[in-house]
């Protein structure tokens, strides 16, 4: 049991370490199977982020539309932009690849920024922070907390139903030993968690946007390269989260 709970701990730090820019122990090396481990612990990293953010825009003494654009830098912050990154490399690649695969993969692997690339960084921050915006002037920012939680909890779905292509890697680490059993109940019980937590019609806005976009990324992703990449998992937690913000703003609103 000793054993269990410190190679728990561990994972959790790695996964902390890992989505942000918080500081975290030493945990010196990491075994592949806690790093496959660390996986189940990002929907609890989300939910800190999500925690955070919130703690932070609800103190910002600032009319609503500072409040958001001022989170929205804690948010890339607190990230490290690391998943943007993703955003950036999966515009240039899918664009820039004109429908060939190993073209893709090569762009994928480069590390220069093309226009492409900034342009989607650009209109992933806008929508981020004018969805913000409104859910702040409507008073819903009490459910903030959910959009990283979630957006995190789509990569245990992504690992479970789609092929990772690069032998190498963290994603090629992760794929191989997490535990899929585990991801399997993690997401049903926070789906039912949910359930319980918040309003049904947010809920299923939020299932709804987060399996299309899910879905809808595993389509393309599938099509173009047989499995996904690291980049395609960091471009998924950035359109999920847009997708939900968008969601909970129309909710909002409504």
């Amino acid at each position: 049991m000793k054993d269990f709970l410190v190679r728990q701990t561990h994972a959790f730090w790695v996964a902390l370490q890992f989505l942000t820019t918080l500081p975290t122990p030493g945990q010196g090396y990491s075994d592949a199977r806690v790093q496959g481990l660390s996986l189940l612990w990002y929907p609890v990293v989300g939910l800190l982020i999500g925690m955070v953010l919130t703690l932070v825009c609800s103190a910002l003494p600032v009319p609503f539309y500072l409040q958001a654009v001022i989170t929205v830098v804690a948010w890339v912050l607190l990230t490290g932009g690391l998943h943007l990154d993703g955003v950036a490399d999966c515009a240039d690649a899918w664009v820039g690849g004109l429908g060939d695969r190993d073209r893709t993969m090569r762009l994928l692997k480069d590390p220069l920024c093309g226009s492409m690339g900034v342009t989607a960084l650009i209109l992933v921050l806008a929508l981020k922070t004018a969805a913000l915006a409104a859910i702040i002037e409507a008073e819903q920012l009490v459910w903030l907390w959910c959009v990283p939680l979630f957006a995190r909890l789509s990569l245990l779905l992504l690992f479970l139903t789609t092929p990772y292509v690069r032998e190498q890697g963290l994603g090629a680490v992760l794929a191989q030993y997490f535990s899929r059993t585990w991801a399997k109940c993690i997401m049903v019980g926070t789906a039912i968690a949910f359930l319980v937590l918040v309003p049904f019609d947010l809920w299923c806005a939020f299932v709804i946007t987060l399996l299309s976009i899910s879905l809808l990324l595993r389509w393309s992703a599938m099509r173009r390269l047989g499995g996904f990449t690291g980049d395609v998992a960091g471009a998924q937690v950035e359109l999920v989260e847009v997708g939900l913000l968008l969601a909970l703003a129309c909710q909002s609103v409504a």
